[in-house]
């Protein structure tokens, strides 16, 4: 069986709240905890507009530490451990600054990658979709 969040097409998990207006969101919400998609490109687009628009512009957070111990809190996670995964798989230091979105891509999706596999393991990553949803969140 695929891992929750492959199956909901929300890669990074992305948890449902009362004001969800997501871009190709399923008409049918049927996860109580977590948003639906109607594909993993939609998925990866909110999963990318997050990470690039509301956690690098907005919070202002820059680093693999910043992002998960808001994205993972520990009171529902293992936040260290998700920590030391992403900053393993990407190669970047937890504290070190990802960079500008626009001038820093690859490590942006690296990043969002890296999440995805902490959240529902290596075999499940759409390397397509993946793109197609950067694609549709920069074009935002």
């Amino acid at each position: 069986m695929l891992p929750r969040g492959i199956r909901n097409h929300n890669p990074l998990n992305i948890r449902r709240t009362a004001k969800d207006q997501w871009k190709g969101m399923a008409e049918a919400q049927t996860d109580r905890a977590f948003v639906q998609f109607k594909s993993l490109e939609y998925g990866w687009r909110a999963a990318f507009y997050l990470l690039t628009r509301t956690y690098y512009h907005k919070y202002r957070l820059y680093t693999i530490r910043g992002i998960v111990s808001r994205w993972a809190p520990a009171s529902e996670n293992d936040t260290k451990a998700y920590i030391e995964n992403v900053s393993r798989l990407t190669d970047i230091d937890p504290d070190e600054p990802i960079g500008i979105p626009s001038e820093k891509p690859s490590r942006w999706m690296m990043v969002g990658v890296a999440m995805a596999i902490q959240e529902n393991g290596t075999d499940s990553i759409d390397w397509f979709a993946m793109m197609r949803g950067w694609e549709m969140a920069r074009s935002a």
